[in-house]
């Protein structure tokens, strides 16, 4: 992507850009036949995506750790937009027994499932191990939302079969992805204090939402599964992501405005490849600034992909032995 698009905003091959809001890629679009679930929708982007697939008429299902926030976000929504359907749930993504509990209070709702946004996330944090002993952005990022998915495809699969519309899973990634240990994931080492790097150790985590994603996409082809799986880059915004370095990034900022967008703006990447019909059957893509752009080499490695599958199914059933 050329750096005079990044800046301007000016639309590219998709018709929209850098500087298109969430309410702008959305728009015509009637979701009233869709279910969505939109982890981390409490705050920042996610709360932009869920009030914007609700403004579009989906049933939106807000799935976060802080529920005093959550509760907060539903309201907020509603004042705006009063026929609105949201229902908030209580998810921690760093515990493996609250995921757990997640999906028999999801699936007590009784709901059909078509799109999984895998929004929420935490970055460069100190060193600090989740409930289950794993690192905790690898723990948050990626594989609490592994398993959130594993655990939620019979779901979609019925969803898909049953209404014949299309699912779409959408996994917040990051530019940052490109910026990780040597080899992409640390696999023999995932949890050791020794080497750690708050700043890798997230570019492993988004690494490894891309690879999930890809994973995902092969398998659902395989199978002929009416679902797409597809990651996104949302781009530079100062939200809470940033509270363990906002003192850094307010810095950086000052010299790289120009490179920022606001919170519609960064929503506008995940409501375009969660809703937008020119990418029915588009799947296992990258996307930035609505666009389809290529990750790094690690990102499209089908082999490190499945390591990666087979690595998080195994932290997942044995938590204990990171």
């Amino acid at each position: 992507m050329g750096i005079f698009s990044l800046i301007t905003g000016t639309p590219r091959l998709s018709g929209f850009g850098s500087a298109t809001t969430a309410e702008e890629v959305t728009d015509g679009i009637d979701a009233s036949n869709l279910t969505v679930l939109v982890t981390g929708g409490a705050s920042g982007i996610g709360l932009e995506t869920a009030r914007v697939l609700a403004l579009r008429r989906a049933h939106v299902i807000i799935a976060a750790r802080n529920m005093e926030a959550a509760s907060e976000a539903k309201k907020h929504i509603l004042e705006e937009n009063g026929t609105a359907r949201v229902d908030v749930l209580k998810l921690d993504l760093a515990s493996i027994a609250s995921i757990r509990a997640f999906i028999d209070n999801f699936n007590a709702l009784d709901l059909p499932l078509n799109i999984l946004i895998n929004n929420a996330g935490i970055m460069f944090c100190p060193y600090q191990l989740s409930a289950d002993g794993i690192e905790i952005q690898f723990a948050t990022n990626h594989l609490g939302h592994f398993l959130l998915t594993n655990l939620l495809l019979d779901k979609m699969k019925k969803t898909a079969r049953v209404t014949g519309i299309e699912g779409r899973i959408v996994n917040l990634s990051s530019i940052a992805h490109q910026y990780t240990y040597k080899g992409g994931i640390r696999f023999d080492k995932i949890s050791d204090r020794n080497g750690y790097s708050d700043k890798k150790a997230y570019g492993q985590s988004k690494l490894a939402n891309i690879l999930h994603a890809n994973e995902l996409s092969r398998q659902f082809q395989e199978e002929g599964v009416n679902i797409t799986a597809n990651s996104v880059h949302p781009g530079l915004i100062m939200t809470n992501l940033m509270k363990h370095s906002a003192l850094l990034m307010r810095f950086l900022r000052l010299f790289s405005f120009f490179l920022w967008k606001n919170v519609p703006q960064g929503a506008a990447t995940t409501c375009y490849v969660a809703l937008h019909p020119s990418l029915k059957g588009v799947t296992g893509k990258y996307f930035l600034d609505c666009n389809e752009m290529p990750p790094s080499s690690l990102a499209r490695d089908q082999t490190l992909a499945r390591k990666l599958w087979e690595f998080s199914n195994k932290l997942v059933n044995s938590p204990s032995k990171p």
